[in-house]
């Protein structure tokens, strides 16, 4: 399983990347992994804002569906209309085609909450 190292990661399971202040959010492949086949993605609207470690939106499966936590606050600047009618790239492209979000940070200094690559991949070694 790939976990690219130029990203940081929440114990739910969602990647940043900073892109220069905006920061693309999205799910990992661990995350789809154990979803299965997503067949249904639910995203907030550009303009909303969403609260560090609250939902910001949900992804339904074959299995389940589970919420989306925000790992940062702010303003929602982006959504990925593509995910509308085509969920299935959460599970073929979780880190490039299936980004969910792109959030302009109120407060930068979340980020240092969030895991390394290094620190994600322990942690999802013990699941």
């Amino acid at each position: 399983m790939s976990t690219p190292k130029d990203l940081r990661y929440s114990e739910e399971h969602e990647w940043v990347k900073d892109e220069s202040g905006k920061y693309r959010i999205g799910i990992t492949h661990f995350a789809q992994a154990e979803l299965g086949d997503i067949v249904f993605v639910e995203l907030p609207q550009v303009g909303d804002e969403v609260k560090a470690d609250e939902p910001f939106g949900s992804v339904e499966s074959v299995k389940t569906v589970s919420e989306l936590y925000a790992p940062i606050s702010g303003k929602v600047v982006e959504v990925n209309e593509e995910l509308e009618d085509s969920p299935e790239l959460v599970n073929e492209s979780p880190y490039e085609g299936a980004w969910m979000i792109v959030v302009e940070a109120s407060n930068d200094s979340e980020l240092d909450a969030l895991m390394s690559a290094e620190d994600y991949e322990k942690m999802t070694d013990g699941e």
